[in-house]
Formats: structure tokens, C-alpha cells, sequence
């Protein structure tokens, strides 16, 4: 009974989400499974989008692409573990080459009803101590929980959810991308498969995602995603973002993709704003599935004291 109960938590965790735009980026999404829900149909996503999309080709002559159905179903069935720690180096780049350097760790969780997420920063100095926490919850009517805790202030922020497309601490990630791998309800995105590409020498599924309406699109800052997902691992290799007045936004690579613990992860995301030239990127090191993670790690009294 318990091996099944756990197989159905799974399974809703599984369901509860869909490909974000970052997709399934960064910590807790660095693993790269998108995560889209089995029940999206292909139509769901706007018949015009179909004219705008320039970046993917064509399938050879007499291939019928996977729906998106099934490539969800793909995606689906691979593992990401229940538990992850990892270390973070994360580093800003602007367009006259500065940088700051950030580094952090990182810890995810899964529980019946919900997802929980740890970041905390180590160093530098000014920003040593400076946590957030996620509770995600399968739920898709309850609202995710996400906190943020800045030493400098000696207080806790809550982040709403119309302010999840905001920059997460000078990045190009928003709060959402954040939020599990930059997952995203079942309800924010349409999706469609519209074509092949090759990246980096990987045949990869072009999936395109826009968002249901424009106050969704307004929340997320997204007005439209592609996403590169590999053909044979189901890893999203490459993204492209474009804004709410469909304007390119941002590129996303997932770069250094290995096998750890049998999990495909990438190991390096970098995103490169197109408008400013700023750019970000995340290196993980330390990656460990399936370790034993306190509860007492994943609370509000964890988030003030910085561990």
C-alpha cells in the first residue's frame, strides 16, 4: 500500500505541471523534465501562433510529429527524484562585461500535497544568509507560497502570485522560473508542436507555449515560448522568450546535460537578455537525488536563520 501511495503522488506531481519558459530551469527544474499535463491538447494553443513561429524547420518529408500529448506523456515518465541538494554558482553579467557572483545552495523536497523548495545564498558577504522558499502545491485552485527573506531588512516578503514574472534578485530568472524548475499551472499555456530542430548535434521536438489570456501573459512576462526538447532524452536543450508585446526577450540554454543518480541533468543553464545584454547563468555542482532532507529545513523558521 505504501509503494502505491507513493507511486500516486508521483504521478500527481507529475500531472500538476506544464512546460514554464524557463523551463524547468534552474534549481529543482535543473534536471530539465518539462512538465506539461497529459490532458493539453495540441489546439489548445492559438492557431496564429503557428504563423509566428520562424525558429523551427520542418519535419523530413512523410514524419508526423509526436502531438504534444505524447511528448507530455514522454517527458512525464522520467524521474527527478523526490528529494535534491545541489550547489549553485550563479553569475551576472551585464553588458559592459561587469560581474557579480553569487553562490548558494539549493534544496527540493516532495510531500502528499505539495512541492518544497530551499534556496540560500552563502556569499557573498552583503547578501550572505538571504533565503527563498517555495511550497508548491499540487492543488491547481491553491495558491503557491513564496517567500523571501532578506537580512538586510530582518523581515520576511511574500511573493504574489502577479508578481511571479518579476526579476528574482537582478537575474534574468523571474520568481516563477524559481519555483520548481520555473514550472507553471496547467491553466497559464497553450501547446503545440510546430516543428524539428537540431541543437548542438541533438534532435529536439519544437514546442510552442502561449500564454491562455493577457492577464496570465502579464503575471508570467511571457508572451510566448519555444522550447527545444531532445528527441531521444526528453531534456529541454534550448528555449527562446518572447515578451507580453511579443518582442525576443531572452535565449535559455541548458548546457553540460549528464546522467546523475540515472536522472538526465543539466549541470549549466545560461540566459542572455535581448534587450539590455545582460546575461545570467547557473552552474550546479554537488548533485545529489534522493537524500534525506529534515522537514524542519522547508519552514519559515529555517527561511529566517538561513538554513
Amino acid at each position: 500500500m505504501k509503494v502505491l501511495a507513493v507511486s500516486a503522488r508521483r504521478r500527481l506531481l507529475r500531472r500538476r505541471y506544464i512546460l514554464a519558459p524557463v523551463a524547468m530551469l534552474l534549481m529543482f527544474g535543473l534536471e530539465t523534465g518539462l512538465r506539461v499535463d497529459v490532458a493539453v491538447a495540441d489546439e489548445a494553443a492559438p492557431s496564429a501562433a503557428a504563423d509566428k513561429t520562424n525558429a523551427s524547420s520542418e519535419a523530413p518529408p512523410g514524419e508526423v510529429l509526436p502531438e504534444g500529448v505524447e511528448i507530455a506523456r514522454r517527458v512525464n515518465g522520467r524521474k527527478d527524484g523526490e528529494t535534491l541538494s545541489q550547489r549553485l554558482i550563479m553569475e551576472l553579467v551585464d553588458r559592459r562585461g561587469k560581474k557579480r557572483i553569487r553562490e548558494m545552495l539549493g534544496f527540493r523536497k516532495d510531500y502528499p500535497d505539495e512541492r518544497r523548495i530551499m534556496l540560500v545564498y552563502e556569499s557573498p558577504k552583503n547578501v550572505r544568509g538571504t533565503s527563498f522558499l517555495t511550497y508548491d502545491y499540487i492543488d491547481p485552485e491553491r495558491e503557491d507560497d513564496q517567500r523571501l527573506y532578506l537580512p538586510g531588512l530582518r523581515k520576511v516578503r511574500r511573493i504574489p502570485a502577479s508578481k511571479r514574472g518579476a526579476s528574482f534578485q537582478g537575474s534574468d530568472f523571474t520568481y516563477e522560473d524559481l519555483k520548481g524548475a520555473g514550472k507553471a499551472g496547467v491553466e497559464d499555456y497553450g501547446w503545440k508542436t510546430v516543428g524539428v530542430e537540431t541543437v548542438e548535434g541533438h534532435r529536439c521536438y519544437v514546442v510552442e507555449a502561449i500564454p491562455v489570456d493577457a492577464e496570465i501573459a502579464e503575471e508570467l512576462g511571457y508572451g510566448r515560448v519555444l522550447s527545444r526538447v531532445d528527441a531521444e532524452i526528453w531534456m529541454v536543450r534550448k528555449l527562446e522568450v518572447w515578451d507580453v508585446n511579443q518582442k525576443p526577450l531572452k535565449v535559455v540554454e541548458f548546457r553540460d546535460i549528464r546522467s546523475v543518480n540515472e536522472i538526465w541533468t543539466a549541470h549549466r543553464i545560461e540566459a542572455r537578455n535581448q534587450k539590455t545584454g545582460h546575461s545570467s547563468s547557473f552552474t550546479f555542482s554537488d548533485v545529489e537525488y534522493g537524500v534525506e532532507l529534515a522537514d524542519d529545513l522547508f519552514t519559515e523558521k529555517a527561511l529566517l536563520r538561513g538554513h
